[in-house]
């Protein structure tokens, strides 16, 4: 197979709120925390354990500004992306690594007007965040289509 992938798909509760950044050009970039358990029982001491992994999620423009305004931390979300290492240096001069998740769909599972332990399903991809809202269409009640 001569063909990559680079894909990602977490379900995990936000850390934090979603930190904003605006460019002059009117985009954006949306960032947090997500946090993925992973629990287990030790075979030789029966405890319970949980290991926390932690991914810094990035979200673009109109996704990014759906996130902010609906996510809150502790919040649980599905994110879907691709990852991405980026290289920087910092004040000191050295060479800096950070490995991020570039979110491409996410579906909102915590829905704010139920309990918080049912689901919902608020699915939004980053190229329906950039285009306008389709109104829906309805069909008359007296239509008498076989189908």
């Amino acid at each position: 197979m001569s063909g990559t992938l680079n894909k990602v798909m977490l379900i995990g509760h936000l850390g934090d709120e979603v930190k904003m950044h605006y460019f002059d050009d009117k985009n954006c970039v949306g960032r947090f925390p997500l946090a993925t358990n992973e629990t287990y029982t030790n075979k030789t001491t029966n405890e319970r354990i949980t290991n926390t992994e932690w991914h810094n999620i990035v979200v673009r423009n109109k996704a990014a500004e759906i996130c902010e305004k609906y996510l809150t931390k502790g919040d649980k979300v599905y994110i879907e992306g691709r990852i991405k290492t980026r290289k920087w240096t910092d004040d000191k001069g050295m060479e800096r690594y950070s490995t991020e998740i570039q979110c491409t769909d996410f579906t909102f599972l915590t829905n704010k007007n139920e309990q918080p332990n049912q689901s919902s399903t608020n699915t939004m991809t980053s190229q329906q965040a950039q285009q306008p809202e389709a109104k829906s269409v309805v069909p008359d009640e007296d239509d008498d289509l076989p189908f």
